[in-house]
């Protein structure tokens, strides 16, 4: 259905708005008018109008002024504005269009030439704003396919971190419960330490990878019960650089993450991890969290080597590490904050 134009006009003398309307009517408009400029004014910020013919000489403001004030309006500032005047001075023409006038109509009018100007300057500017509205479109349909496209990206990153995951279980002695809350531990420390909920979800699906490298490790060191000797215990260090081989390439923001997560989780605060020896800040903020949680679920789990600790044990052990081999800070908010990661070790087997 086509919209009816409206069309505001400012003229002091009521006859000359009289003979605008009549002449227009025949367009089938619909008509406004103010017979000052503060009248103008008052209308035009609570009422649209698709063009505005202006008086010059009117008592009070005259029509340069309310054309300066229509084009501070944010409402009204696109309105195009067609200014009606017997004055024909070049000065007075230039400081029309200086101000943002899209045209002037001379009086007395020509019939004729009123209903052209009229007819031309509302059909450039609907055609601009259809053009607006037709890329206002075009920019939601954009985003929503960029947002779709990066939503299977992510979901294709977090697809392959799972089956690299199981391949992971299958070759070292971590299980499926380790990976999930290792995980849950991390996103609520990102979640504690202020992090974004982007960053900590981030983090929650790019740290079942810390251990990847391990994949590169022989199963014979990897299922040793006793302890490692220092040429098994350096090889096993390896699986940080394997891991990082694995997953440096990747451009993606999940994969990044993992690759920074399993190349740094062994880095401890002081600086004596590896492989990098990388000391406080230096370590990212990924690695500082994961090598925590990982820590944190390897004391108070059973292993093939070891029993589960009392969590006052691994608590103690966790809080004489601190500046030592954790982020200080990160600590803090563990032990602040033990009931909900010990409601996750309970709730993830």
């Amino acid at each position: 259905m086509k919209m009816t134009n409206q069309i505001l006009i400012v003229d002091d003398v009521m006859d000359n708005i009289q003979v605008a309307m009549n002449i227009l009517k025949e367009d089938n408009y619909d008509f406004s008018f103010a017979r000052d400029g503060e009248e103008a004014l008052s209308l035009i910020k609570t009422e649209a109008f698709d063009l505005i013919l202006l008086d010059i000489m009117m008592p009070g403001i005259d029509g340069f002024e309310v054309c300066r004030q229509i084009k501070q309006n944010q409402q009204a500032k696109s309105t195009p504005i067609i200014f009606l005047t017997a004055k024909t001075d070049v000065d007075s023409i230039a400081e029309a269009f200086d101000i943002g006038a899209v045209d002037y109509v001379t009086k007395p009018f020509h019939p004729n030439e009123l209903l052209a100007r009229v007819k031309t300057h509302l059909s450039l500017s609907n055609a601009t704003k259809l053009l607006q509205q037709h890329n206002i479109e075009m920019k939601v349909k954009v985003d929503l396919e960029h947002q779709r496209i990066n939503q299977e990206i992510e979901d294709s990153q977090i697809e392959v971190i799972r089956m690299l995951t199981t391949v992971m279980e299958s070759f070292s002695d971590e299980t499926a419960g380790h990976i999930r809350r290792v995980a849950s531990y991390s996103k609520l420390l990102a979640q504690h330490y202020g992090m974004s909920e982007k960053d900590a979800k981030v983090i929650y699906e790019a740290s079942p990878m810390h251990d990847i490298g391990k994949i590169a490790i022989d199963c014979k060191i990897l299922h040793k019960a006793g302890k490692l000797d220092d040429v098994e215990y350096k090889l096993m260090t390896e699986h940080t650089t394997f891991g990082h081989r694995i997953l440096q390439n990747s451009e993606r923001q999940i994969m990044k993450a993992a690759d920074v997560i399993a190349y740094q989780h062994h880095e401890k605060w002081n600086g004596t991890g590896y492989p990098q020896s990388l000391k406080g800040e230096n370590i990212h903020i990924f690695g500082r969290i994961v090598a925590l949680a990982d820590v944190f679920d390897a004391l108070s789990q059973r292993r093939s080597y070891k029993q589960a600790w009392p969590i006052e044990k691994v608590m103690q052990c966790i809080s004489e590490q601190s500046e030592q081999h954790f982020d200080p800070k990160l600590v803090e908010i563990l032990i602040d904050h033990q009931d909900e990661f010990i409601r996750i070790m309970n709730s993830i087997k």
